[in-house]
């Protein structure tokens, strides 16, 4: 990692028929900084973390995410680096968690541990065999982190970080987060519990009317 910010965008705004989702929108992330990010429903908190994820491409605006140019093609070589978790589990059903998890190990160049050592890890240790299908909503977003083991991203994306998790699995969140701060790297956290995420970030802003706002003391 350089001593570049993770994030340092300013001025994004993405447009899309009828609507404007974000407007000149200012944001930046410091290397070894999680950041808290609040918002009410519909105020585009999602659509934030896939332009960062480089997932989306905005209307307006510029900046880098990991030191790439944001909405070019150069933008993708940084997609290994991100790790997103978001409402829905990205498993393949019909695979069991052991290969879902192997599956991304193999498609990492230096995989940070083992499918099973992650999935124990997070708790999962007796459930690698079962399909990811029949699985519990839990279990399906214990596996997610437990893929961010695996991969250890530089910039960790987290969209409802403690949804779906039983309050013995929210250490997990923390640990997580904290693992990606001490590596030099950078965490975004969206959450409605402020109280949960303030114990994880450093400082929190709000995404308000499609724009950041420094989050109320």
């Amino acid at each position: 990692m350089s001593d570049a910010p993770v994030v340092d965008v300013t001025g994004v705004a993405l447009r899309r028929p009828n609507a404007l989702i974000l407007r000149d929108v200012d944001l930046r992330v410091e290397c070894g900084e999680a950041l808290g990010l609040f918002g009410a429903n519909g105020s585009g908190k999602t659509t934030l973390l896939r332009i960062l994820a480089t997932l989306v491409r905005p209307t307006e605006g510029a900046g880098t995410v990991l030191g790439a140019p944001i909405g070019t093609p150069h933008a993708e070589s940084v997609r290994p680096r991100i790790g997103l978790i978001g409402h829905e589990a990205a498993l393949y059903p019909n695979l069991t968690l052991d290969e879902n998890l192997a599956l991304v190990s193999s498609l990492c160049i230096r995989p940070a541990m083992t499918a099973s050592a992650a999935l124990a890890a997070v708790g999962l240790g007796g459930a690698g065999r079962r399909r990811a299908a029949h699985c519990s909503n839990g279990m399906r977003r214990r596996a997610e982190f437990a893929r961010m083991l695996v991969t250890q991203p530089d910039l960790l994306l987290l969209d409802e970080a403690h949804v779906g998790l039983d309050p013995e699995a929210s250490g997990i969140v923390q640990h997580l987060v904290g693992e990606v701060v001490a590596r030099g790297g950078g965490a975004v956290v969206v959450s409605h519990e402020r109280e949960r995420v303030a114990r994880i970030v450093a400082r929190s802003v709000v995404l308000s009317d499609g724009r950041i706002e420094p989050a109320p003391r």
